[in-house]
């Protein structure tokens, strides 16, 4: 993955899904429908989208990308995140969390 970053001039999104979603994970996903939506819930993160300013993962405003900054403001942005995430981060309902 880190070769081919540094190789492109342009962000390879289809190839990073490629490699998450079927490859890595992917592979432990055997039903065809439970792939299909692992796939669709990664394509809300690996997107051109995702980069842009005020971007969010899910309604609750939680979820965002911080503006550039230092490594310690990230690790401080990460440490806020609740400790159980919300369904809606990954573009499910919250009854979700009811099923699992």
């Amino acid at each position: 993955m880190k070769m081919l970053l540094e190789e492109q001039e342009q962000i390879p999104w289809d190839a990073m899904l490629f490699v998450s979603g079927h490859i890595n994970y992917g592979g432990r996903v055997t039903d065809d429908w439970d792939r299909r939506t692992l796939i669709s819930m990664l394509k809300k993160f690996y997107s051109e989208e995702a980069l842009k300013e005020h971007y969010l993962f899910s309604e609750s405003n939680i979820y965002i990308i911080p503006p550039l900054s230092s490594l310690d403001t990230y690790k401080s942005h990460i440490e806020s995140f609740p400790l159980h995430e919300d369904p809606r981060v990954f573009g499910l309902n919250e009854n979700a969390d009811i099923t699992y």
